[in-house]
């Protein structure tokens, strides 16, 4: 099983060194380890690291409260993060709150023993998902204390396959689980560990702290002006397709905001071509145009979750492929939230289902009936308070973490 794992490892590295030829993320995933090793040397004075390592920004976003807690606590700790995706490191390397951000070198043993010797941290914490053998086992190796944030286990996963030894091992380097559900937790049980904690998901913690105190992007407010508004956020061409159908039958007073998972340029001419008329870019937007169309794409990163604040019902990419976007943002603004059906590995998702507030679409016919429903109760509000009330409810994980670490 250990030669399966670094065979697999190899043939990655080296297909990803193929792709790079003529795939531009392939070359960031590649050029960015170039000189790993020398840069890593240049951390100055490294007695007290944490170290944080995230899949990519959704992680880091799920990580971003802990860090802020423990980084607050203790300002001498020095907080390096790690990325796996160019997407992650790209839009994370300017954290203001992380003193070092770097990609992870790929998984081998070479590798691993090398950066834990430069970085020698004093603390590692791998968010939700992500589990390297040989680094997880060189941790083991020097007594770190290594922790899952926010970790979620489901009974297809290879830790609980007869054939996933190699995964079950990597499971006892971890000092500490802080699991988001009972189900996590029974799972780990069932394979003898018993270090684990019911905690909750960080991200809640994350989106109501951002619920408070929003950016107020001054584009989007003129553009909404107080006008009933449907975003799609997040998302893939299954989504685009619906809404696009939608905006070009209805007779609505809506306005309309695209805010696609992948910007790039194609995509985004793809999607102006779909909508047609009255539809306008962001990059294009200015105080004097923008109240002349009723659509607005969104062709940059970083807004999206502040743009939750002045929308009403938030169609959530994603739910076509079985990779759902992120629901606890629009929620915690109140939002009302659809999504595709394939939602089942999403534990929010469903339970905000189960208080109605959100509600699964397929298709456009879907959409305008629940569109329709959502405008026959007597006051939209009733419907979104559900999903602010959900965030306050089951916010506190990030306390309930540092509670077990300290």
């Amino acid at each position: 099983m250990h030669l399966i794992y670094n065979i697999s490892v190899a043939s990655y590295s080296l297909a990803i060194k193929i792709a790079a030829l003529f795939n531009p993320k392939a070359k960031e995933f590649v050029l960015g380890r170039k000189n790993i090793f020398k840069e890593l040397k240049t951390i100055p004075q490294r007695d007290n690291v944490y170290w944080f390592h995230c899949a990519s920004l959704g992680e880091l976003e799920q990580g971003k409260p802990v860090i802020e807690r423990l980084k607050k606590t203790d300002p001498s700790i020095q907080v390096l993060i790690t990325f796996f995706s160019p997407s992650g490191y790209k839009y994370g390397k300017d954290y203001e709150i992380a003193d070092f951000v770097f990609y992870l070198p790929i998984d081998t043993q070479k590798n691993a023993k090398k950066f834990i010797e430069l970085i020698n941290p004093k603390k590692v914490f791998f968010i939700k998902y992500e589990f390297w053998y040989h680094y997880l086992f060189q941790l083991k190796e020097k007594n770190i204390p290594t922790f899952l944030i926010s970790g979620v286990f489901r009974k297809k996963q290879l830790f609980f396959k007869w054939y996933g030894t190699t995964h079950r091992e990597m499971l006892s380097c971890f000092t500490h689980f802080f699991v988001q559900n009972k189900t996590s937790k029974k799972l780990l049980n069932t394979l003898g560990f018993k270090n684990a904690s019911i905690t909750g998901d960080t991200r809640l913690d994350r989106v109501y702290q951002n619920s408070l105190f929003p950016k107020k992007p001054a584009l989007i407010e003129q553009f909404v002006n107080n006008k009933k508004t449907i975003i799609l956020g997040s998302s893939w061409p299954e989504e685009e397709k619906i809404i696009a159908n939608f905006i070009k039958s209805t007779k609505k007073d809506y306005q309309f905001i695209i805010a696609p998972h992948n910007i790039d340029e194609n995509r985004i001419k793809n999607i102006v071509e779909l909508i047609k008329v009255d539809v306008l870019k962001y990059s294009d937007a200015s105080i004097k145009n923008i109240n002349e169309y009723k659509t607005l794409v969104i062709d940059n990163i970083g807004i999206l979750a502040n743009i939750y604040q002045y929308t009403d019902i938030a169609f959530i990419g994603g739910g076509f492929s079985g990779s759902l976007h992120n629901v606890l943002e629009p929620a915690s603004f109140g939002n009302v939230i659809l999504f595709g059906p394939k939602h089942d590995k999403f534990d929010e998702a469903e339970e905000l289902l189960e208080i109605n507030g959100a509600y699964n679409i397929s298709d456009t016919d879907d959409l305008l009936a629940i569109i329709n429903h959502l405008e026959s109760g007597t006051n939209l509000t009733d419907f979104q308070e559900k999903n602010k009330n959900y965030i306050k409810n089951n916010k506190g994980a990030t306390t309930k973490i540092l509670k077990e670490l300290n």
